[in-house]
């Protein structure tokens, strides 16, 4: 087959997904020698149309994984959003070090129902949003050789003639991951949102400028909006005036602590 456009989309409030997105591009760019095109999916104002990719395009499409699936609140927007022509397409997902569980799969079925046609998918570690040492150093350099022979093998497939159905489940996905508390028990956070600590805060607008949801108001600094832990206003605020106090959230980040900073596999199929 022809590919003409490696076409890149991510969703990436804090860069972690992006960074690996990029990475993977990258080695795909050497390969099919083409320059990549980079589409951001993160901010409210990216996600107001349609993106459509036709039959010469490569669509790498990289998500965060939420509790063990796509983003709850950003799978419907990938649906009505993300279409292909028999487009051929790398869907990848990136855990924060603890398990991408269904994620993958889910991307991969929600690509073939809009019209694209899979040539591999794999699931990468990076840091944790929550916490620094939970997937800390990753991706590191075995990642990124494993990402380097990925887009080589994908970039070989992607040169026959047709691609083949990816072997993999096409029963229903299973449900999201429950977080657990330290103690083992559900983490009930939905409603936590960020705080302020009006000490540190400058009224900059960066953290407004940084939600993914558009929740947080750009003259008060208060999250007002739907809250999707992404942790994007805690991490880009200059001043570390942003944090979360919620006590399920708090344990719910160290039990992560506790048991997830050891180094989780990624997962490559091709």
């Amino acid at each position: 087959m022809k590919i003409r456009h490696i076409r890149v989309l991510y969703f990436s409030p804090t860069g972690g997904t992006e960074k690996i997105a990029r990475a993977v591009a990258g080695e795909l760019a050497q390969a099919l020698g083409l320059e990549p095109e980079y589409i951001s999916f993160t901010k409210p104002e990216e996600r107001e149309g349609e993106y459509r990719f036709g039959p010469e395009d490569l669509l790498v499409m990289a998500s965060p994984v939420y509790a063990g699936r796509l983003p709850n609140k950003l799978m419907p927007e990938y649906k009505a959003k993300i279409f292909g022509d028999n487009t051929p397409a790398l869907p990848i997902c990136v855990f924060g070090n603890r398990n991408y569980d269904e994620a993958p799969r889910e991307l991969v079925l929600l690509l073939e129902g809009n019209g694209f046609r899979i040539a591999g998918a794999a699931a990468f570690a990076g840091r944790h949003a929550f916490s620094d040492q939970v997937g800390e150093g990753r991706p590191d350099g075995n990642d990124l050789a494993l990402m380097k022979d990925f887009a080589a093998k994908a970039a070989a497939k992607l040169s026959g003639e047709d691609l083949p159905l990816l072997e993999i489940s096409r029963a229903e996905i299973g449900p999201y991951y429950t977080p657990l508390k330290a103690d083992g028990t559900p983490a009930k956070f939905l409603k936590a949102k960020p705080l302020t600590d009006w000490s540190k805060c400058c009224r900059c607008g960066a953290c407004s400028r940084a939600c993914p949801m558009g929740s947080i108001d750009k003259t008060t600094m208060e999250a007002v909006g739907l809250c999707v832990k992404c942790q994007a206003c805690v991490r880009k605020c200059t001043r570390r005036a942003k944090y979360f106090e919620d006590p399920d959230f708090l344990s719910h980040v160290a039990m992560l602590e506790r048991n997830y900073t050891g180094r989780a596999e990624n997962l490559v199929i091709i």
